[in-house]
C-alpha cells in the first residue's frame, strides 16, 4: 500500500539486489520506532521570488520547521503557509522500463488509460511520465505485462520555469543546497530554471 515503498523496492530489484536483503532492509527499518516520524511539507519563496518545496520526514516538526524557516531567513527568502506554493507544482511518477521486444505504440496506447501523461522511447528505453495518484495502478499494470521496470521516482514538476540572473542563482543555489543537507530533509523542488 505504500507507494514510496513499492518504488523503492523496484528500484532495488532492478539493481538486482537479492530477495533476501531487501527483506532484511525493511525487516531492520520496521524494527526501528517510527512512530514519531511524519512526512510534512514545507513551502517557501527563496529570494527573487523563486518557489521551493522541501519533503521532509521528522520526529520533531518543530525542530524541523525550526530549521528551514532559519535557513530561508539567512537568505532572505520566507516560509510560506501550506498550500501557497505547492500548487505551482505537478506531483508526477516517472517509470523508465527497458524497450526489449515492445511494441511501443500500442504499449502507449494501452497505458493511456491507466493515466500517463508523457511516454518517451530513446536509447532503448521508455520513459512514462504519469500523476502520483497514478503510480500503483500503472506499476501493476507494467509488472501485469511482465515488463523490466529499470527504474521508478516520484518528482514535483514546476508548472512555470522562473529565470533569474547568474548572481541570483548563485544565492538561490547556496539556499537549496543548504536545506538539502539537513538530515530530516529528503527532497527540495523549486522552479528556478
Amino acid at each position: 500500500l505504500n507507494s514510496r515503498l513499492r518504488a523503492i523496492i523496484q528500484n532495488a530489484k532492478s539493481a538486482n539486489m537479492p530477495k533476501e536483503n531487501i527483506e532484511r532492509a525493511i525487516k531492520k527499518a520496521s524494527e526501528k520506532s517510527t512512530d514519531n516520524f511524519k512526512e510534512i511539507l514545507l513551502e517557501g519563496y527563496a529570494p527573487y521570488g523563486i518557489a521551493i518545496l522541501v519533503e521532509a520526514a521528522t520526529d520533531n516538526k518543530n525542530r524541523t520547521v525550526a530549521n528551514i524557516r532559519s535557513y530561508f531567513n539567512k537568505f532572505e527568502g520566507s516560509l510560506a503557509t501550506s498550500g501557497s506554493v505547492d500548487f505551482l507544482f505537478n506531483h508526477l511518477c516517472y517509470f523508465q522500463i527497458k524497450n526489449e521486444g515492445i511494441d511501443s505504440e500500442e504499449l502507449e496506447l494501452d497505458l493511456i488509460d491507466f493515466g500517463i501523461i508523457d511516454f518517451d522511447t530513446k536509447n532503448g528505453e521508455i520513459n512514462i511520465t504519469a500523476n502520483f495518484e497514478d503510480f500503483g495502478s500503472l506499476q501493476k499494470e507494467i509488472d501485469r505485462r511482465e515488463i523490466n521496470i529499470i527504474s521508478s521516482e516520484f518528482e514535483r514538476e514546476a508548472i512555470n520555469i522562473k529565470t533569474i540572473t547568474e548572481d541570483q542563482k548563485i544565492i538561490v543555489d547556496k539556499l537549496i543546497k543548504l536545506i538539502d543537507e539537513d538530515d530530516d530533509v529528503h527532497n527540495v523542488f523549486h522552479d528556478m530554471a
